[in-house]
Parts: structure tokens; C-alpha cells; sequence
């Protein structure tokens, strides 16, 4: 009972730190820091070396949740790789992701392998142990971070082939470092614990590799079937956790009982057998945007536990006495990782312009990185909490380092397309461009809400009306808009001709970051340019007798169309992502919360079914939640 009690204790400390972490860790986002650095410091300060709020026998007790947390961030990886995503840009993505797991882990292990005596830890050991170290920490310093890559590319609403093929090696390379660790532990097995490589090793590996993969293959169909269950989401997020954990205990039963029976330890990589099973639920399975929905949903508490009990972990003794070659270690990183994608990016044919920056993607690190850096220092206790340390302190520095370098390159070849930064603007206030009719009407009914509008007209020969600000101007240009002081506006409504309207849209767009931009439009072919300006469109010949229909026969929909439901939209996407070309409608990757309702081909609707194939130009209508619609309009290349 006081083993139990204790473990209850234990637990809620852990809780109501990671609680705290989550929170602390908010300020650091808002200095433009990963979420995941704020973490891993409140971890530090409640660890055993400064707050002492959890000692380090408390850490050992927490084993399972870190062992949680690891199996569900490979799920996490495996749910990134989509093999019909990465069809175009295939050529490049395979050389970069050769050039980077080939040149930066072979020439990362060959020079730690030579500094090893400089490593405080390393100092004193055997060669066959030097090297087994060595191999390890050239794999660690492959992997990178999915999660910091796609957060900063849905950041900039970045899209083109230098984005593209980020993105696809990073996802690429996170599964095949997997593969790459199982293969390296298992040498380091033999290499520590026989002190020499035997030829029998090469078919223990096999076996090995063999058994993850269908280990692997069994959990995604087990998945698949629960998936397929009518419980509710909570209780299958729950059992994806618990599939995960089981794999951990699998593993170790059959490395204990390889060793008991055969002599041989057999140790097959959960990490590997959980990546495999996550990969096959999301390319083999109809379950997939169930999946990726509990992913998504799940994982930011994963995050929170993970990262936080990783801080926890870290010996501030050892940093203190080797943060030195902490720095050491990531600028070797650095420059193997800049040889390995310049010899990638330049054998698949990128222009040099992509390779002399082609590393920058690249540098950041977070889950997967730590996942293996713990699975190490849990295998060989003897030397592994230092090992952890300094390569934590390694993962820190990339995490600090890599997501302002990722932004720059992105802007640097020119694939980001942000709205400008929206400054303080004067609420409930309007420029409405064009005198007419309709353009007083509107201006007295928002000056009758508490609106302060001006109307902008070129036209001399107006008569002034009481109570409206009317101000004459002879262009639109840019200059004209910055002496309106347009950057302090809440809204810019355009009732002019459609060139007119779409000129002042983009100024307001690029410079000001105006908040809601309002366009009445008269041609219809406009309609792509105005959306990716974010514009509210109005046709002016059919809006109100359309509306009018639409809220008689179908008020529920036509309160979507109006904005009337709270964080829900129904939108317009043309199909412009090549990678989307040729796929049927359900194998699209969409969010859980995002429908396709209509697809429309050169001007005519389509009946669309599941197997409805896309074509490139084609217009889709979408419902869903304004965030995921805004991630949908990435994919397909419309942001």
C-alpha cells in the first residue's frame, strides 16, 4: 500500500509541474522560442539539481510515461509519411535524404569517434566502445523535428519545391532514422557487451528488423480494427496510448527471453515496430483522418509530459562541466549536416541557389531526437545519464537555432507568403473605396452601429452628405493609402471595378495587414485572385435574391455562408499541389472536422464521390473549422 501511495504522490508532483511547465513554457512563444525549450527549462528547475521537487528515484518511477510518450511520437512520425504526397519531388527528396543520412552520419561518427577523449564520459573507454558511442550519436544527429518544420511552414503559409522537399525529407528521414538506430543499438550491443563485432550479428540484426516489421504491420491493423469500433474518440486515443505501451513491454520480454533461452539478446526497436504500425494505418487503412485527428489531438499533452520529465532528467553537473563540447558537438552537426544536403541537393538537381541553403531545414530537433537519446541512456545506465545530457544540451542549441534559420530560408527563395503583421488598429473603423449609392448606404448604416467610416473616391463632383466623411484622392497608389493612414483600419470594403478593387486589396494586403477586406466583384474568373487575399467576396447582380432563397430553404447553411457560426466557414480551394493530381477524393488527407461538399472542372460541377479523381485547376467547396480549413489551403496549394 505504501509502494502504491508513494507512486500516487509521486505522480500528482509530476502533474502539477507539467501543468506549470505548460504555462511557463507560453512565455518563451511569445519571444519566438519553441514551446518545447520552455519546457524542457521548467523540467531543469523542478529536477533534482535546483528545486529538487523530483528526485531522480522519483524519474526512474516515471519510466512508463516516458515510454508512453516515445511510442506515441513515432505514431506521431509514421502519421507524417504519406507516399502519395511525396510523389513529385521524389528524385530530390531521396538524394537529400541520402546526402544527409550518408555524409552527416558517417562524418559525425568519425569525428566523435577521434574527439572521444575530450568527451568527459568517453574519456578512458575501450575502441569497440568509443565506436558503439560514436554510431549512436551520429544517429541522433540525423533525426529531426516534423512537428518545428510543419509549425513553421503553416507559420509563413510557405509552399514551393524548396518547402516541398523540406518537408519530405524531414518526414523521410525521421522514419529511415528509426531504422538506422535499431541497426546501431544493435551493434553497440555486441560491440559493448562482446567488445567485437561477430559475423552472426548480421543475421541477428535481420531478425531483428524482420520482426519489427511485422510487429509493425500487426499493430497498424490492430489499430485499424479499433479504429473501426464505435467508441468514443477519448476511449480510442486511450487504447492507441495503451497499444503503444505494450509494444515496450513486448520488446523487453522477447530481449529477456532471447537472453534466458538462446543466449543472444534480440532486441527488436519499439520505436521502429510503432513507426511501421502508424504508417500503415495512414497510407492502408480507411481509418486514416480518424487517426491523424486523435494525433493531433492527443499529442499536445504528449509534448507536455515528455519534454517536461526530459528536463527533469538533465544533470546540470554534467553541463556545468561539459558545455563546452555541447557546443563542439552541434557545430560538428552543423557542418556535416551543410556537407551532406549540398552533395544531396546537388546529385537529385536543385539549383545552387537551394543548395548553398539547403541544410537550413534541417537543424531543429525535438521529438524524435530526445525519444532516442532516452532510449540510450535507459539501456546503458553506466554512462547513459551523461551521454543524455550533453546531447540534450546539443538538441537545445538546434532547437534554439534551427526554426529562425528555416524561417529565413524560406523567405530567402522567396515560398513565403504571410500577411503582413496586423498593427493596433482603431476598432470600428472603415475606408469604403468608390461613391455611389450603395456606398452611402452602407457608410450611414455602420456610422449608425458606431462605425467612423470615410468614403475614398477619384470622382470630383460629388455633393457633400450630412453626417458622411467623403475624401477626394487622384490615385490609389500606395503613398496616396499611407496619408489616409489606411494601416490603422479595422476594414477596407472595395466598390470599384475589379482591377481597382483587387489593387488596393493587395496594397492593403502586403502593407497593412488590414484586418477584413470586403470586395464587391463583377467577374467571376477574379475570384482565385481575391481568396488568396484573404477578401470577402460580394456579387452584387444575385446577392440578395440569393440569400434571401438560401435562408428560406436552407438557414442552417446559409448561416455558414454568412459567418454566423461560430469558427466554421465554407470556402473555395483550387487544386494547384501537383502531389494532389490524380488522387480519388478519399484518399485525400483531410482533417476529421473538414468535408468536401462540391468539385467543379472547367465550369461544370461534378457529382463527387469517394472516387472522384482531382485535377490540376480544379475548385473544390469545403466546410469546416477556420483553422483546418486554413490547412487544407496549404496542402493543395492554395494558402
Amino acid at each position: 500500500m505504501n509502494i502504491i501511495l508513494q507512486y500516487i504522490i509521486i505522480l500528482s508532483v509530476f502533474v502539477i509541474i507539467s501543468i506549470s511547465a505548460n504555462q511557463f513554457a507560453k512565455l518563451f512563444q511569445k519571444i519566438h522560442f519553441p514551446l518545447i525549450t520552455g519546457l524542457l527549462i521548467m523540467g531543469i528547475i523542478c529536477g533534482p539539481y535546483l528545486l529538487n521537487l523530483i528526485s531522480l528515484n522519483d524519474v526512474k518511477n516515471l519510466d512508463f510515461l516516458n515510454d508512453i510518450s516515445l511510442a506515441f511520437i513515432a505514431f506521431s512520425a509514421g502519421a507524417e509519411l504519406y507516399l502519395k504526397e511525396l510523389r513529385s519531388r521524389f528524385k530530390i527528396i531521396k538524394w537529400m535524404t541520402f546526402g544527409q543520412l550518408f555524409f552527416t552520419f558517417t562524418l559525425s561518427s568519425l569525428i566523435v569517434f577521434f574527439i572521444g577523449d575530450f568527451i568527459p564520459f568517453m574519456s578512458g573507454f575501450s575502441i569497440p566502445t568509443k565506436i558503439a558511442i560514436s554510431l549512436l550519436i551520429g544517429t541522433i544527429f540525423v533525426a529531426r523535428s516534423p512537428v518545428s518544420a510543419i509549425a513553421v511552414i503553416n507559420e509563413l503559409k510557405a509552399k514551393g519545391p524548396f518547402t516541398q522537399t523540406s518537408i519530405g525529407v524531414t518526414v523521410l528521414k525521421d522514419v529511415l532514422v528509426i531504422i538506422l538506430f535499431a541497426i546501431c543499438i544493435s551493434i553497440a550491443d555486441a560491440l559493448i557487451i562482446g567488445g567485437i563485432l561477430k559475423f552472426n550479428l548480421i543475421w541477428i540484426i535481420i531478425i531483428e528488423l524482420t520482426f519489427a516489421l511485422l510487429l509493425g504491420y500487426a499493430l497498424g491493423k490492430i489499430i485499424s480494427y479499433f479504429l473501426s469500433l464505435k467508441f468514443k474518440t477519448i476511449i480510442k486515443a486511450i487504447i492507441i496510448l495503451i497499444l503503444g505501451y505494450s509494444i515496450y513491454l513486448l520488446t523487453d520480454i522477447i530481449e529477456n527471453y532471447s537472453h534466458k533461452i538462446f543466449s543472444i539478446n534480440i532486441y527488436i526497436e519499439p520505436l521502429l515496430i510503432c513507426i511501421i504500425g502508424s504508417f500503415v494505418v495512414n497510407n492502408y487503412s480507411k481509418y486514416r483522418r480518424e487517426f491523424l485527428k486523435i494525433i493531433h489531438d492527443v499529442a499536445p499533452v504528449i509534448y507536455i509530459i515528455f519534454f517536461t520529465l526530459a528536463g527533469v532528467s538533465v544533470s546540470l553537473d554534467v553541463i556545468a562541466k561539459s558545455w563546452i563540447i555541447a557546443f563542439v558537438l552541434f557545430f560538428i552537426r552543423l557542418v556535416t549536416m551543410m556537407i551532406g544536403a549540398y552533395i544531396g541537393g546537388t546529385l537529385g538537381g536543385d539549383p545552387l541557389r537551394f543548395n548553398k541553403i539547403s541544410w537550413m531545414p534541417y537543424v531543429t530537433q525535438a521529438g524524435v531526437a530526445l525519444g532516442l537519446v532516452t532510449v540510450v541512456a535507459g539501456k546503458y545506465p553506466e554512462w547513459g545519464q551523461e551521454f543524455a545530457t550533453i546531447i540534450i544540451s546539443v538538441i537545445v542549441l538546434n532547437q534554439i537555432i534551427g526554426p529562425p534559420l528555416f524561417k529565413w530560408a524560406i523567405n530567402h527563395v522567396g515560398e513565403s507568403h504571410t500577411h503582413a503583421p496586423t498593427p493596433e488598429i482603431e476598432q470600428h473603423s472603415a475606408f469604403i473605396f468608390g461613391l455611389e449609392s450603395q456606398s452611402i448606404m452602407l457608410a450611414q448604416q455602420l456610422q449608425s452601429q458606431g462605425w467612423h467610416i470615410k468614403i475614398i473616391t477619384k470622382r470630383k463632383d460629388f455633393d457633400i452628405k450630412k453626417g458622411l466623411e467623403i475624401v477626394y484622392v487622384p490615385d490609389f497608389s500606395l503613398q496616396t493609402l499611407k496619408k489616409l493612414r489606411a494601416e490603422k483600419l479595422n476594414s477596407i470594403i472595395c466598390m470599384l471595378s475589379d482591377e481597382e478593387n483587387y489593387k488596393i486589396c493587395q496594397l492593403a494586403y502586403e502593407n497593412f495587414g488590414t484586418k477584413e477586406l470586403i470586395v464587391l466583384l463583377y467577374h467571376r474568373f477574379n475570384i482565385e485572385r481575391f481568396h488568396k487575399l484573404g477578401a470577402l467576396i460580394v456579387y452584387p447582380d444575385t446577392a440578395i435574391i440569393s440569400l434571401l432563397d438560401h435562408l428560406v430553404r436552407s438557414p442552417v447553411a446559409t448561416s455558414l455562408l454568412l459567418g454566423m457560426e461560430p469558427d466554421q466557414d465554407v470556402i473555395d480551394i483550387v487544386v494547384r499541389n501537383g502531389d494532389i493530381h490524380g488522387l480519388a477524393l478519399r484518399d485525400i488527407r483531410l482533417p476529421a472536422n473538414v468535408l468536401i461538399l462540391a468539385t467543379k472542372r472547367a465550369g461544370h460541377k461534378l457529382i463527387s464521390t469517394g472516387f472522384t479523381r482531382l485535377r490540376l485547376g480544379d475548385i473544390i467547396t469545403l466546410v469546416g473549422s477556420v483553422k483546418s480549413l486554413e490547412e487544407v489551403k496549404l496542402r493543395f496549394g492554395s494558402a
